[in-house]
């Protein structure tokens, strides 16, 4: 029966990956990557050959009949992203919906996602949160950065180094520069960091200096006004 494995890769440190991922990329018939040039440092290091085909955000679309059919050919097929899970603002939701639709099986291993870790060392709730992806570059990104201003759940984005800056200037003057945050890059490489503090403060750290690497912002909800926390018990007490 025709399978489709999604297999979560390191998000930096190479050591970062299971046993049992890398004996599915050396037992698929071939590897769908998002960029053959990183994963194959990844295959070399853990002497995998299997085949890769090239499979990223520019051809997913067009070529999406054609790898539905190399899996029913081949068996097992894996889907790798650059870093961390398919799926997670990478490439992967059309292919799984689509090997759904016909009957292909989708299994998904447990790995590797930038924003777990980031979230959980923020030092911001983490029970509940909104995972974001990227804001819209251009069109819609203040209303969204609004709408995400009213959330109470512990907010969670990624964003380039070349826009972080402006990022944190847009979210301190939409939520308000003592919005408690904190900003994680290069999560497992040499150069880790988070820095932890108000968005302003966080903005005055970035401002003074270079910024490299994958950037995961956590950002803490909108807290709860006293009013709107009396007016939540009174209307359990009379149940309207």
């Amino acid at each position: 029966m025709a399978k489709l494995y999604l297999v979560p890769t390191p998000i930096g440190n190479l050591e970062d990956i299971t046993f049992r991922a890398i004996r599915i990329l050396k037992e698929a018939g071939f590897i769908l990557a998002e960029d053959t040039r990183k994963t194959s440092i990844l295959l070399k290091h853990y002497g995998i050959v299997t085949p890769m085909i090239p499979h990223h955000a520019f051809n997913e679309h067009r070529e999406l009949t054609s790898v539905i059919g190399k899996i029913r050919a081949s068996s097992t097929a894996a889907l790798v992203s650059d870093a961390g899970t398919p799926g997670i603002s990478d490439p992967g939701f059309l292919l799984v919906r689509e090997c759904i639709r016909e009957h292909i099986e989708v299994e998904c291993l447990p790995g590797p996602a930038a924003f777990l870790p980031a979230l959980v060392a923020s030092g911001l709730p983490c029970d509940t949160f909104h995972f974001e992806g990227f804001l819209p570059h251009k069109k819609g990104r203040q209303s969204r950065l609004k709408e995400l201003s009213g959330k109470e759940e512990t907010l969670v984005l990624y964003e380039s180094p070349f826009r972080l800056v402006k990022t944190l200037e847009q979210m301190a003057e939409v939520f308000g520069p003592g919005r408690r945050a904190s900003v994680s890059r290069e999560l497992t490489k040499i150069h880790e960091e988070t820095v932890r503090g108000t968005l302003a403060e966080i903005l005055k750290h970035y401002k003074e200096k270079t910024v490299k690497g994958e950037i995961v912002i956590v950002v803490e909800g909108k807290q709860r006004s006293h009013q709107d926390t009396d007016y939540t018990e009174k209307t359990d007490e009379h149940g309207s």
